[in-house]
């Protein structure tokens, strides 16, 4: 169990993203995968909307039932002693008071911070008005408040991952979407999508708050990416994808030459993967 209390927990996660060193996030689906996480060092985690999603049962883009969501979340939070923020893709609302009340939810599970992002999943629509995801972000921090809790409010914005409008209006898109969440209440903003070195650069230096950049097959080293000023480094669904890729090899290996490499290369022990629990 967590020891320290939630508004603790927080502040020591938004400590995090002031340095020196970049904060690597990893995301975790569910109470094993954070454990682990835990287990190899790392300072503090988020979730996974698309892997808490995949593992449920689920397809990503809020089609998890929100309570399912939210007892996932509490069962990852409860695993580990570190920070964790939650991914709860546009807040699960339609209007800025439903999602400060999901928010507030989310963070009575203990989760110190939350992932909030602009798009729609309409490709006709893609990006919500930046007042209405103003207006969201301002919603979580006046939950947080009421309820005596605090939430770093980590606000994403797709125009780079979504490639929407032409390619030359993109960064000042992304640039004016991202300060507007900042002067609303954001801690930190998140542009996935982005993964050319000189741009990440340019970003750091026009956003007005600490950046944070999707991993890639595309991106940058860590050590480039925090030698131009990277706040932190979010994996997303990556760690899933990857573990459905290597039990897909074991599925295919086995099913077509009757052989266990893919099922037995680096796999962990039963003895070290029960100690993962056993030490609580």
């Amino acid at each position: 169990m967590i020891e320290t209390a939630q508004p603790e927990r927080a502040r020591l996660f938004l400590d995090l993203h002031r340095g020196p060193r970049i904060l690597l996030l990893a995301n975790a689906w569910d109470a094993v995968s954070a454990r682990l996480f835990a287990e190899e060092g790392l300072p503090a985690i988020a979730t996974t909307s698309a892997g808490v999603a995949f593992s449920l049962g689920f397809p990503d883009g809020e089609r998890t039932p929100f309570p399912e969501m939210v007892a996932a979340i509490e069962r990852i939070v409860r695993a580990v002693r570190i920070p964790v923020s939650a991914d709860i893709e546009s807040g699960f609302g339609q209007t800025p008071k439903e999602v400060g009340e999901n928010v507030r939810t989310v963070l009575q599970a203990g989760a110190v911070g939350v992932n909030l992002e602009d798009g729609t999943g309409n490709q006709a629509d893609p990006l919500t008005p930046i007042s209405l995801h103003a207006e969201r972000i301002r919603a979580a921090r006046e939950a947080a408040a009421s309820a005596g809790l605090a939430v770093v409010v980590n606000a994403r914005t797709d125009v780079f991952l979504d490639s929407v409008g032409p390619p030359e209006t993109r960064f000042d898109e992304t640039v004016a979407r991202a300060n507007a969440y900042r002067h609303a209440g954001a801690d930190c903003l998140f542009v996935p999508g982005v993964t050319d070195v000189s741009t990440i650069e340019r970003l750091v230096r026009a956003i007005e708050g600490p950046l944070n950049v999707l991993a890639g097959v595309q991106s940058p080293p860590l050590s480039e990416l925090e030698r131009v000023g990277v706040a932190r480094v979010s994996l997303g669904s990556g760690p899933i994808r990857a573990t459905l890729g290597l039990l897909r090899r074991i599925t295919r290996e086995l099913q077509d030459g009757g052989t266990y490499r893919a099922l037995t290369e680096g796999a962990f022990s039963y003895r070290e993967a029960n100690e993962l629990f056993e030490r609580s």
